[in-house]
C-alpha cells in the first residue's frame, strides 16, 4: 500500500517521537452493497470524503479517508461492495476490491443489524480467506435501526462465521461506539510513524470530489438500472477574475437516449434539481459560489465497453 511521496519529510509538530507506541496503518471495510461502508468511513473521518446513496454499487473506486488520534492514525480505504459482476465495470470494481484487500492491515467486515446474514454475507466472508495477511474485525452496523435483542442475535450469528479479532456493534449515523471501533482498529495496526500529515483528511483530488458530488445528486430518485449507468467527468474548473465564483463544467454520462430523457426531466426540471443538490455540496467544499454546467451525454453501453470505461476513468 503506497503512502504520500516521502511523508517522513513533512514538518508536523504532532509527530510522535521514535520508539513510541504510536500506530498507523490501513483498514478497508467490506460487505454487501449498501451496508453503510461509506457512511462509516465519513463518520470516522469527521467529514464527507465518500458519497453515499441507497443505490447499490455507489462507491466505484478506492477512496482514502484519514483518521487522526493521539495514539495512532487510520487510513480508511473505502471500496466498492463485493458482488458477483454482471458487466465489465463490475469485474473492474471487484478487481479494485481484491487489490486493496491484498495490501491493508485490517479488514472490517460490515453486516447490518437489521438484516439476517444471507448468502451474500457468507460469500464475502469466504472470500476473506484469500487475504491471510490482514486481521479481521466484524462490524455490525445500523444498530440504531433495530431492537437490542435483534442486535444481540446478529452479534451471535456473526460470531459463528469465523474467529474475529473483535466484534463491534455501532451506528455511524448516531455515533454509537465509533470511538470504540477507532480504538480497536488502532490497536491492531503496526507501530509506525504517521503516514499522512495531521491536517490530511483524504487523497481525493478536488475534481474527483466534485464529480462524485454531481453523481450523488444525480442518483437521487432514479430507479432500476439507471444508477449503474450514470458516470460523471469534469471538463474544466475555472476561477473567475474576481475569485468569488468558480465555474465548473461537468459531463453526466448515461447509456441510452431514454435514460438521457429521464435524467433531464420534463423541461429540464430534473437536471436543474441535480445541479442545485450538487452545488449545495460543492460550495462548502470550495468555499465560494459555484456556477455548475452539466451536459448529459450518451455513451452507449459504456459499462461493457473497454475503451469507454478507460475514457471514464475505470
Amino acid at each position: 500500500m503506497t503512502t504520500p511521496d516521502d511523508p517522513t519529510q513533512a514538518i508536523d509538530p504532532t509527530r510522535p517521537e521514535p520508539g513510541s507506541n504510536y500506530r498507523a496503518g490501513f483498514v478497508s471495510f467490506v460487505g454487501r452493497p449498501n451496508v453503510g461502508k461509506s457512511t462509516l468511513t465519513n463518520a470516522l473521518v469527521g467529514q464527507k470524503v465518500a458519497i453515499t446513496s441507497s443505490k447499490p454499487q455507489t462507491t466505484r473506486r478506492a477512496i482514502r479517508g484519514i483518521v487522526h488520534h493521539a495514539d495512532g492514525q487510520l487510513v480508511l480505504v473505502d471500496t466498492p461492495g463485493m458482488h458477483r459482476p454482471r458487466t465489465l465495470l463490475g469485474e473492474r470494481l471487484n478487481d479494485v476490491v481484491q487489490t486493496t484487500l491484498g495490501d491493508v492491515d485490517v479488514i472490517g467486515f460490515c453486516v447490518p443489524a437489521d438484516e439476517k446474514i444471507g448468502p451474500g454475507d457468507k460469500y464475502i466472508n469466504e472470500q476473506l480467506d484469500a487475504f491471510p495477511r490482514a486481521k479481521k474485525v466484524a462490524i455490525v452496523t445500523k444498530v440504531d435501526t433495530t431492537s437490542r435483542p435483534a442486535v444481540a442475535e446478529q452479534l451471535l450469528a456473526v460470531s459463528r462465521l469465523r474467529d474475529w479479532e473483535a466484534i463491534i456493534p455501532l451506528s455511524a449515523v448516531t455515533d454509537v461506539q465509533l470511538d470504540v471501533l477507532a480504538t480497536e482498529l488502532i490497536k491492531l495496526m503496526p507501530r509506525s510513524q504517521p503516514l499522512y500529515p495531521s491536517d490530511a483528511v483524504t487523497e481525493e483530488g478536488l475534481e474527483d470530489r466534485v464529480a462524485e458530488y454531481v453523481r450523488e445528486a444525480a442518483l437521487e430518485g432514479v430507479q432500476d438500472e439507471l444508477p449503474h449507468s450514470l458516470a460523471v467527468t469534469i471538463d474544466d474548473m475555472v476561477e473567475r477574475d474576481d475569485k468569488d465564483l468558480l465555474e465548473i463544467y461537468a459531463n453526466l454520462f448515461v447509456e441510452r437516449d431514454s435514460q438521457k430523457a429521464i435524467v433531464i426531466g420534463k423541461g429540464g426540471q430534473r437536471l436543474r434539481e441535480v445541479g442545485e443538490r450538487a452545488r449545495a455540496q460543492i460550495e462548502p467544499l470550495v468555499g465560494k459560489q459555484v456556477f455548475l454546467s452539466i451536459r448529459v451525454k450518451v455513451a452507449k453501453d459504456w459499462q461493457r465497453d473497454p475503451k469507454l470505461l478507460g475514457r471514464l476513468g475505470f
